[in-house]
């Protein structure tokens, strides 16, 4: 995206600061979502899909990168700490390491992600929150991954004395801070909706607004939205989506139902989304079986939609 000359700038923002807050934050631009046009969506796997493998060492890094080609995956979505010595980070050597790996077997890689919090009263500990970002930022460039997934905070109770106004303004000043910084590195920050400090449609979209950068989007989580009906939060939301998270189970007022794939991908469609749509299990199974099945379930689903 081109920047805006100074000028521009002003007048965009005196222009939307006018502007009701469902009009007011500006949509990824470049999508037009044409029903009967190609619409460029490819499938990525998020590795939370293989987390319990992972994290007991029964599959390393490259071993779920390798599976995750021969199921037939665009790309893989590898969370920060599936790599050695979380928080900190790797070696070089390592990390061009994976890099070359997913290459050689073709596949991209969509986006990384920190466990990161902001709602943290504590301003020194926020600061440590944003270094661990911007570190991971870093990483993300040199592996090559266009976005990098934050929280708002990982809780959802406020902290004791603080009302949501005063914590959403931690929240924004310091994802400001990780913005400004990703910005020089060439790497978005994707702000995941995790049924944690941000559990509507407004909470996220009021954020994206208050930082107001095209160096912010949204990784539109469809499974936490548990307050209402998801399909008319996530609609709200996808025209701001950078990546996602697909999962095989949503909650309707509340209530854990099986995710309708060909609504979700109507949605994306009409959003005028293009880019990755990472997918993601949860719950028990062996993952080497469920990813698959998911898998193939979510291509038949897009398939179906156009």
């Amino acid at each position: 995206m081109d920047s805006l000359q100074p000028n521009r700038r002003t007048f965009f923002k005196t222009a939307i600061a006018s502007l009701p807050l469902a009009t007011r934050i500006l949509p990824i631009p470049g999508r037009t979502g044409e029903p009967g046009k190609p619409d460029h969506l490819r499938l990525s796997c998020n590795l939370f899909s293989f987390n319990e493998p992972l994290m007991s060492g029964q599959m390393t890094l490259e071993d779920v990168i390798k599976l995750c080609s021969e199921i037939g995956f665009d790309a893989v979505d590898p969370t920060g700490y599936y790599f050695p010595n979380y928080p900190a980070i790797p070696d070089d050597s390592y990390v061009y390491q994976i890099k070359r790996k997913a290459f050689r077997l073709g596949l991209d890689i969509s986006g990384t992600g920190v466990r990161n919090d902001f709602t943290l009263p504590d301003a020194a500990r926020r600061k440590a929150e944003v270094g661990l970002v911007t570190k991971w930022t870093d990483l993300a460039a040199k592996l090559g991954a266009p976005v990098i997934r934050v929280f708002a905070g990982t809780g959802k109770e406020l902290p004791v004395g603080y009302n949501r106004e005063e914590v959403t303004g931690w929240v924004v000043e310091a994802i400001q801070e990780c913005v400004d910084y990703a910005a020089k590195r060439g790497v978005l920050i994707v702000l995941q909706n995790h049924a944690d400090f941000i559990q509507t449609a407004d909470h996220i979209l009021d954020i994206l607004q208050r930082v107001n950068s095209e160096w912010l989007a949204v990784n539109l989580d469809i499974g936490s939205f548990r307050i209402g009906d998801p399909y008319e939060q996530i609609a709200r939301v996808a025209p701001y989506a950078a990546t996602w998270q697909i999962k095989e189970n949503m909650f309707v007022n509340g209530q854990e139902v099986e995710t309708d794939l060909r609504k979700i991908a109507q949605i994306v469609r009409e959003s005028g989304y293009r880019g990755y749509l990472p997918i993601e299990t949860l719950g028990k199974g062996d993952p080497r079986q469920k990813v698959p099945a998911f898998y193939e379930k979510v291509k038949k689903a897009l398939t179906a939609n156009q």
